[in-house]
């Protein structure tokens, strides 16, 4: 394989491992909320911007990432509160939905660049020497973040097969009513789907903030190629969004072998209008 290609091909398993974990969270919402959640890519960017206000006060980038996350899951968790509860209350439309979503996105955006401006920002990390492996140079954090988003995935698959909130998340996934029938808690359920949803969206940000510069529209440029993942391994099925991503990954860094990558953006876009006129269910089972 020529020397550049294979370069790219490890760029875009780096890329779909942080869409990856964004993708899950945005699949979870829908396959048990039914909510397309364009503001998910902005719950991204808070992620990283809140990494990188507690790694600016001194902490180190590990500390810095867990407060992102929980700075995160609190304000996911109050958007549910203030936003999505009520609206389920009142039955809206996912037509309603989708407008309220990308509301919540540009607010969130444009909160960022109120505090923060629009510049490009970076965390303080120490210089870590690119590694050499079979001939090709692999930046140091580029590693680093598919051996995080591996572990986060064998956490959630964990947590999905062998715990109860794992089964009832399945449970509630495939049939609300009967799920609530059956006696379990919808409400405690819909929790924790923010909870993990925020959670991994708020890895996805600070793991692209390792590898790129932190900057408001970080996330609402990944939002495209999330929902192509989702779409791609079948809406509502998390495994299927973790494979989507990486093929969305991997063919976006490949492209731009032949293309400006200004056109990755329009080959995620190509792949995911590709699958929905020839599988529209995706390439795997989902809860549709």
């Amino acid at each position: 394989m020529d020397p550049q290609l294979a370069q790219l091909f490890v760029n875009g398993i780096s890329v779909g491992s942080i869409i990856a974990l964004a993708a899950v969270g945005l699949t979870l919402t829908y396959g048990i909320l039914r909510l397309s959640n364009f503001a998910h890519g902005d719950f991204m960017t808070l992620g990283a911007y809140m990494t990188l206000l507690a790694n600016a006060t001194g902490l180190n980038i590990w500390l810095s990432m867990m407060v992102g996350i929980l700075a995160t899951i609190a304000a996911v968790l109050l958007s549910e509160k203030m936003i999505w509860s009520p609206m389920r209350t009142q039955r809206a439309t996912s037509t309603t939905l989708i407008i309220i979503s990308i509301g919540l996105a540009l607010f969130i955006r444009n909160g960022i660049i109120l505090i923060w401006g629009g510049n490009n920002q970076r965390y303080s990390l120490p210089v870590a020497e690119a590694i050499s492996l079979g001939g090709l140079r692999i930046p140091y954090y580029n590693l680093l973040v598919v051996g995080l988003a591996i572990v986060a995935i064998a956490a959630l698959h964990y947590l999905l097969q062998n715990t109860r909130i794992g089964k009832a998340m399945r449970a509630v996934a495939d049939d609300i009513d009967l799920a609530r029938v059956t006696g379990i808690d919808v409400d405690q359920v819909i929790i924790w789907t923010w909870v993990i949803a925020g959670g991994l969206t708020a890895l996805g940000g600070g793991m692209l903030g390792l590898v790129q510069a932190v900057r408001p529209n970080m996330g609402w440029f990944l939002i495209l190629p999330m929902f192509a993942a989702v779409i791609l391994g079948g809406i509502g099925n998390p495994y299927g969004a973790i494979a989507g991503a990486l093929i969305i990954g991997i063919v976006q860094e490949i492209s731009t072998y032949w293309l400006p990558t200004e056109y990755k953006l329009g080959v995620a876009l190509a792949v995911m209008v590709l699958v929905l006129l020839i599988r529209p269910q995706g390439l795997f089972r989902g809860t549709l």
